[in-house]
């Protein structure tokens, strides 16, 4: 695996400038929009490289497919060429989506929508352009277009930060094709309701994450607002950001060491107005000894061990936990008349007595 260093944002900048002039001459427009550095953000390669090593043997002969990447700045599409020995992957695709608008996590304002295809085979394993295939793509390079979903369906893996506000959208679309995949999104998918029967159904669960439950993105022109200890020059600090996976990884397998008792405790975990259920106010304070359903926030799902709890259902009418919710109630879950936020509904599969 090498260390050097692949500055692939100033390799496609050159493709594009130098290749794309046809394209320019037929429409004028194209070249003339201007970037909004004010809404950049890009995902640090330390974090994808963090984040991916703990699946370093599930890529060995796969096709990988990075759907949301512009490829001035993604760093995925960089790491995937980097390690394309090390990892013994068969192809790497990359394309982005032609558009103006901006949206967290993604440019998207590349000036076409181009595909990016890599086979391995480059000297030293550091790929130059000419050992990259570079092709304009027909449409806007839109991951629900046809030409997309096409290569979509060639690929085995996807890995890419999708756009936030099509997120649920996204996830149903991997779902339909069961792909594989590696993805960024905000723990608040828990969730959604393209996003929860997935991870009820044990389809879908969080990776390693991010440490302390937050990223800082690139955003060179963006003021960040975090607090002293928290702030990096250069980068925005997004809280609650988690990886999304369906690759197995030996950390959903850990089993969570429960210290806390329900009996002989039983006024610090009230029932619901609602549900059949104790509320758990911290995943911390889980009960080792009780046998029905408990109510826990979302963030239970970065401990979750489908060997030890199981998920019964979430407080939306979409996510109801069959047998345990009040006919006639609403599903927003609340304790003597105040509500509580989102919540998971768990049993432990063995509780100690």
């Amino acid at each position: 695996m090498s260390t050097k260093t692949l500055d692939y944002a100033k390799m496609h900048k050159k493709f594009l400038n130098e290749n794309l002039c046809k394209m320019a001459n037929e429409n004028t427009g194209l070249h003339s929009a201007k970037r909004n550095k004010k809404d950049e953000f890009y995902t640090q390669l330390t974090d994808i490289e963090r984040e991916l090593r703990h699946y370093r043997n599930q890529f060995q002969g796969k096709t990988v497919y990075c759907n949301c990447d512009d490829p001035y700045i993604s760093a995925f599409f960089e790491y995937f060429a980097k390690n394309f020995e090390y990892l013994g992957l068969k192809k790497l695709i990359t394309t982005c989506y032609k558009s103006q608008r901006v949206d967290l996590f993604s440019q998207g304002d590349s000036e076409a929508a181009i595909k990016l295809e890599y086979t391995g085979g480059a000297k030293d394993n550091l790929p130059t352009p000419d050992d990259i295939g570079v092709t304009q793509l027909q449409g806007d390079g839109d991951f629900r277009s046809e030409e997309c979903i096409k290569i979509l369906e060639e690929a085995d893996i996807v890995v890419t930060n999708p756009p936030f506000s099509l997120f649920g959208e996204y996830v149903s679309q991997l779902a339909a094709y069961n792909k594989k995949f590696i993805i960024i999104g905000h723990q608040n998918a828990i969730t959604y309701k393209d996003v929860f029967p997935l991870i009820r159904d044990n389809r879908m669960w969080l990776g390693y994450g991010f440490k302390r439950n937050m990223a800082h993105f690139v955003a060179p022109h963006y003021e960040d607002t975090a607090s002293d200890n928290d702030h990096k020059e250069g980068m925005i600090r997004v809280s609650g950001v988690v990886w999304y996976t369906s690759l197995d990884h030996n950390k959903r397998h850990e089993e969570m060491i429960l210290v806390k008792r329900y009996s002989g405790n039983e006024l610090e975990y009230p029932y619901y107005d609602n549900f059949n259920a104790i509320e758990v106010s911290r995943t911390q304070n889980i009960p080792m000894d009780y046998e029905g359903a408990m109510g826990v926030p979302i963030t239970f799902l970065t401990k979750y061990n489908p060997e030890q709890f199981d998920i019964l259902g979430c407080s939306y009418s979409y996510g109801e936990p069959i047998g345990y919710h009040k006919e006639g109630c609403g599903y927003g879950a609340s304790v003597d008349g105040k509500q509580i936020y989102k919540r998971l509904f768990i049993r432990n599969k063995n509780p100690i007595k």
